[in-house]
Formats: C-alpha cells, structure tokens, sequence
C-alpha cells in the first residue's frame, strides 16, 4: 500500500485543528466496493466515464479492458486515469497514471483477486491478458488487457456529518 506523502483536509468549515481521515481506513473501503467508475480523456480531449469492476492490490488498483474499447484507446494515448467508487460514508477517487501490466506474476496475481472477489474465473495468456469464459456483456469477447492505476493522488470526500468535515486529500510520491 502506497503511503499518503501528504494528507490535507479539503472541507470547508471544519472545526480548527479537524484531522485528515485515515489513508488505512480509505484503502480498506476502496478496496471492499464492488462497483466503480474509470473516467479517461478522449482522443479529442473530451472526458468519459465508464463502469468497471477493479481490484485494489499491493497499492494499486487493477481493471480489465477489451483492447479495442475506446477506454483503451483512451489510455494509450493518455496514460492517465481516474477511478471512483461510493463507500459506505465516502465517495473515493484514486487519480494517477496507467501502466498496461505484462509481467505474468503480476497478471497472475490480479487474476487471483478477481477470482476472490468476483468469483471471475480467468486464465493467462503468453500475452499476460485475461481469457475467460464470460466478461460484461459490454465488453466484447475475450481476451482482456489488464491494466493499473498507480496512485498519484486521491480524494475521501466524506458523505456524512461525522467525515463531511474530514474530507481528505491525499498526495503521493
């Protein structure tokens, strides 16, 4: 798990000296959501959101695309992404750059907590993509480029009284 560089309060009428909330605490309920949202930017600079499912993983979060998906297409050509999802409490977004993942170990890895999460039974291919024998049925046949986000920065914003003042951001090195 990536450790927070810095952590701020970003809500306004907080109570003096109100402190940022927990990025261990953040982590875990990022991590248990089962529904998220991508948004990439589009070859003409315009935003798009999409529905994923991810998992978090040794301070990364994971996901899935077909290679032709105008996510994909999106994240070649900006390596960059943002990733949301609503918590019990708090609505996340993790921001920071893509990498496509290759290494098998890796892929292997993510594989397995898609399994345990999802109960999504994939395989590897030479290509350290997923194959499987079912996918959204928006997303188009397999195989699927598997893909991470890196946190560069993130936001807690907090949906209740008790962390609506806590609302945190979270910058990372």
């Amino acid at each position: 798990m990536p450790e927070a560089v810095r952590a701020a309060v970003i809500a306004t009428g907080g109570e003096p000296g109100t402190g940022p909330l927990p990025w261990e605490d953040v982590c875990e309920q990022f991590s248990a959501e089962r529904w998220y949202w991508l948004a990439t930017t589009g070859p003409g600079g315009q935003p798009q959101a999409r529905p994923v499912l991810a998992v978090w993983l040794n301070g990364k979060a994971y996901s899935t695309t077909s290679p032709g998906a105008a996510k994909a297409r999106n994240l070649r050509l900006h390596a960059e992404g943002s990733l949301a999802a609503r918590a019990p409490g708090m609505d996340i977004v993790v921001e920071g750059p893509v990498s496509w993942i290759r290494e098998r170990p890796v892929a292997q890895d993510v594989a397995a907590a898609y399994a345990d999460k999802y109960g999504w039974p994939v395989t590897i291919t030479d290509e350290s993509m997923f194959d499987a024998p079912y996918g959204a049925p928006t997303a188009g046949a397999p195989p699927y480029q598997v893909y991470g986000i890196t946190p560069r920065a993130a936001y807690a914003f907090g949906t209740g009284d008790d962390l609506g003042v806590r609302s945190t951001r979270f910058r990372f090195a």
